[in-house]
């Protein structure tokens, strides 16, 4: 729950005072982090929150790697833009216009604290495209660097050499994101019985095949034409031990991406 946890690091916003909050903005090279994440299907193994609790906890990992870097992170913005998964049920999506402007007025009230730079780091696939217009329609309204990532794109050639599975075995609610569960959250994942997952069978070659090979065209289907369970890849195939390797991975990346934007703008 919220008033249990919140305050027990030092960079949440949530848990500082305002004061701090402006001491922290006003230091040459400063970061505001804003995590974007979703509560969306991810079949019968994985809670909603995934997206959200994955992409907070990569923000946490990166930052606890951080030596002198002035950084505040906001509470994570914990719905999408998720239209795809609504015929699952458990989805809960915001409309596009919707989360680009709370993401915007959110990054104009956090830079309106002194910070130089905003980092959006987001969890979700479907978020990417609205992600990279934000960065532009903020940007454009400030003197504040304005940047963003998706952290599962961040370290994908490192990646590739951790997983078990062919192309594909990592798409939603695969290997990629349960391993990450077991080794955070393994109370929240199925036991193996219902870790179902079907592989990502897109029309164009072209088109998206995993989460680390997203395609160089996009193209809509809802979720329900990819799989009967909702998740796609091998779960099955999952285990802790990976996913304490791709979070240290991302962590590391994340986390020099911070030190290179505070360096950047100081």
């Amino acid at each position: 729950m919220l008033y249990d946890t919140i305050g027990r690091k030092e960079s949440e916003w949530a848990g500082m005072t305002a004061s701090q909050i402006r001491g922290v903005g006003e230091q040459s090279g400063s970061v505001l982090v804003i995590p974007v994440g979703s509560v969306e299907q991810h079949g019968n193994h994985l809670p909603v929150v995934t997206d959200t609790l994955l992409v907070e906890a990569m923000v946490d990992t990166a930052v606890e790697r951080l030596d002198d870097v002035p950084v505040v992170v906001t509470p994570p913005i914990w719905s999408g833009f998720s239209p795809h998964h609504l015929s699952f049920g458990g989805t809960l999506s915001l409309e596009f216009a919707h989360l680009r402007a709370t993401l915007e007025d959110i990054a104009h009230a956090g830079i309106q604290n002194g910070f130089d730079a905003v980092l959006f780091v987001n969890g979700h696939g479907g978020n990417s495209s609205l992600i990279d217009a934000v960065v532009s329609t903020v940007g454009v309204d400030t003197d504040a660097e304005v940047l963003g990532t998706t952290y599962f794109h961040l370290a994908s050639d490192r990646i590739e050499e951790l997983r078990t599975t062919e192309t594909g075995g990592m798409a939603h609610g695969g290997e990629f994101e349960t391993s990450l569960m077991l080794a955070l959250r393994p109370d929240l994942v199925g036991d193996p019985a219902v870790r179902d997952g079907e592989p990502m069978d897109e029309h164009y070659r072209w088109g998206g095949q995993d989460l680390l090979d997203g395609g160089n065209v996009a193209v809509y289907r809802s979720f329900d034409e990819y799989s009967t369970s909702g998740a796609i890849g091998t779960p099955k195939q999952a285990t802790a031990e990976t996913g304490e390797r791709i979070r240290s991975v991302i962590g590391d990346e994340l986390a020099a991406l911070m030190t290179a934007i505070h360096e950047h703008n100081s």
